[in-house]
This record gives C-alpha cells, structure tokens and sequence, in this order.
C-alpha cells in the first residue's frame, strides 16, 4: 500500500498550410538544404553538423518544404524550449521535484513522512530514491528514477508503465502522448532503440517528433504565430479558438478561447459543447451530431463539419463581418517548473520573436 501509494505522488509529479511540399518550383539540393538549414542555427552551436542532419532527415522523412521560414520556426522552437541542449539541465530540479511530491502527498492525504521514509528505500544503483531525486539535474534523470522505481515493485510495468510523470522530453519538449499517437499511423525514420517515449530523450527522436507537432499538419494559418500557440496547446487549438469566438457570439453565452473543444477529463459537459445544444435548433443539429464534431476537435476534418460552417455562418451575420479563422488560445500555462504566470500567447510571441530575428538576422 505504501509503494502504492509513491506511485500515486510521483506519477503526477514534475511533470495556410505551411510546411507542406509545394508543387511549383524544385526543392532544395542535397546541399542547399543542409547550408539554409545550417544558417537556421545559433551562431555558437556544438556539433553543428549533427543539428544539420537531424533536423534534415526530420524533414524528408515527414515530406516537409524545406524553406528558411520552417527551418527558423524548427529552430525557434528549439531555442525557446531547450536552448538546444539535448537534455535540458533544470535549476533546483530536485527541490521541484520534492515540492511536488509533498503537494501530491497532500492532496491524496498520504503523509509527507511516510513518502520520505519509502523513498530512502535504495534503488539499482545503489543509491537512496530520496538521494537520487536530491541530485537530480534533467528531466530523463527522474525519469530514470521512476522507470527503476516501478521495475523494483510487483507488476509495477504492468500496472504503472503508462504512467511516468515526465510527459515532455528532449530538446524539443515533446509530448509522449503526441509522439505515441503520431508514431501509430507513421513510420518512424531510425532504428527504434526501446519505445518511443525513450527515442525522445535523443536528439534526433525529439526532433522528428517535434517537427511533425509544429508543421505536419494542415491548418487555417497565415502566420506561424498560430503553429507555436499550437505547439504549446495542442494542434488546431488556435483554430478551434476561433470557433469558440464565434460560438460565444453566435450563442450569446461565454465560451472560453481556451482550443479545447471538450473537457480534458471528458467529464461533464463543457462550455462550448454546452452553448453549441443551446443553437442545436438554428443549426439544424442533434445532440449527438454535435458531439460527434467536436470529438474530431483535433483534425482537420473539424472544419469541413456543418457544425463549424453554421457556426461560423451565423455568427458573422450576428457580427455583420468577417470572423478570423485562428486566434491565440486563452489558457494560462501550469506545471511545477513555472515559477511565474505565463500563457499560451506569451509562448507563442515569444517564439515568434525568435523566428523573426532567425530570419532577419541583422534587422
């Protein structure tokens, strides 16, 4: 019960269509692409020549244009979530790690002491748990931790395997989720080590994944401003923010831009799926009918839905004008390593900025 009961707390812990290949003039040569690729860079890079193939070999396995505006989203990206460090060093990781663990305690009234005690237990390398978290300085450090932890107890792969509290990995911070999804329905370029989630501690394994998440997927945008809010909150989220706008004005009631068209916990019903039953008549849609376009909230099938046209459609004859297609998603962002408020649209404007010195670099 008591190991249960660790695993409980540290598994919640720490925790336009650009891109697409055009059909007009030739792409790069072999060599014009790794040189416009290469300028992409920080001036001061180790192993330059490594980022170079990496990032190319992304590219052509997901069918990418390769073009100084992706290359510079891909490298502002990676500037802003990793400072290209392939395994992002995190100050005082352990004293977050710590904190989170008690707050975790806490909230399933587990006492703090009983949860020190256990983590004193020592691990494979011959080390305490509790010494090990204490020195921990990357995020594929208690990650390491967690994966010894639940191999020391009984059925501990079989019952908490899926649940390693280090969801975003690698220099690109990519999701697992996103990546195990993604690697389901693709093939993945290089040799797979040991599982997906490991491939994205590598360099070239968050690289692929992350640029598959930034640009392999087709999306009402005209600005990478959208990508990289879609980057931070989950694909099409700028798009379905925009719908969310129109539905509040369409339905007169308050829908929060937050991209996400159902609850995350799938619990309840939510405000957007809410306010869309209260047009069911005017839209000519059932329940179900409803909530079947907003289960594909993250697809590019969403857009073609009567759901989304008549939406849109009676919204801006409410309005009287044209209605934007992609707005930055309202969420503030949260996690154990924010030491401050930050939101989604500050991410995105942050790595907007990057791509815009990556492109002018003297302006």
């Amino acid at each position: 019960m008591v190991r249960f009961a660790w695993i409980v707390v540290l598994a919640a812990s720490v925790a336009g269509c650009i891109g697409e290949r055009p059909h007009g003039p030739s792409a790069p040569s072999l060599v014009e692409a790794h040189d416009l690729i290469s300028r992409a860079l920080p001036a001061k890079l180790s192993d330059r020549a490594g980022w170079t193939e990496d990032i190319y070999e992304a590219f052509t396995a997901l069918g990418l244009e390769i073009t100084p505006q992706n290359a510079c989203a891909v490298t502002a990206v990676i500037a802003q979530e990793s400072g290209f460090q392939v395994d992002p060093v995190i100050p005082d990781l352990g004293k977050i790690a710590w904190a989170e663990i008690d707050r975790r305690a806490q909230h399933v009234l587990i006492p703090t002491s009983m949860v020190h005690g256990v983590l004193q237990l020592k691990s494979p390398s011959g080390k305490s748990y509790g010494d090990r978290i204490n020195a921990a300085r990357t995020e594929k450090d208690l990650s390491d931790i967690y994966e010894d932890f639940i191999t020391s107890v009984p059925l501990g792969r079989t019952l908490f395997e899926s649940r390693n509290p280090i969801r975003t990995r690698g220099p690109m911070q990519v999701n697992v989720a996103f990546a195990e999804r993604f690697a389901a329905n693709h093939s993945y370029p290089y040799p797979m080590t040991v599982s997906v989630d490991e491939e994205l501690f590598t360099r070239r394994g968050s690289v692929y994944f992350g640029i598959a998440h930034l640009l392999a997927y087709r999306a009402p945008y005209d600005s990478y401003l959208y990508r990289f809010a879609d980057y931070n909150a989950g694909q099409f989220s700028s798009r379905n923010a925009a719908f969310q706008d129109a539905m509040s004005i369409a339905s007169h009631q308050v829908v929060v831009p937050d991209g996400a068209l159902l609850p995350r916990d799938e619990a309840g019903l939510g405000n957007t799926e809410s306010a869309a039953r209260s047009l069911g008549a005017r839209l000519e849609l059932t329940r179900p009918e409803i909530h079947a376009a907003l289960e594909q909230a993250r697809t590019e099938e969403f857009e073609g839905s009567p759901l989304y046209r008549r939406t849109f459609a009676l919204a801006e004859q409410i309005s009287a004008h044209t209605l934007p297609r992609a707005v930055l998603p309202r969420i503030e962002l949260e996690g154990p390593k924010l030491t401050r408020k930050l939101t989604t649209s500050w991410y995105a404007h942050r790595v907007d900025g990057r791509l815009s010195r990556c492109l002018n670099p003297g302006g």
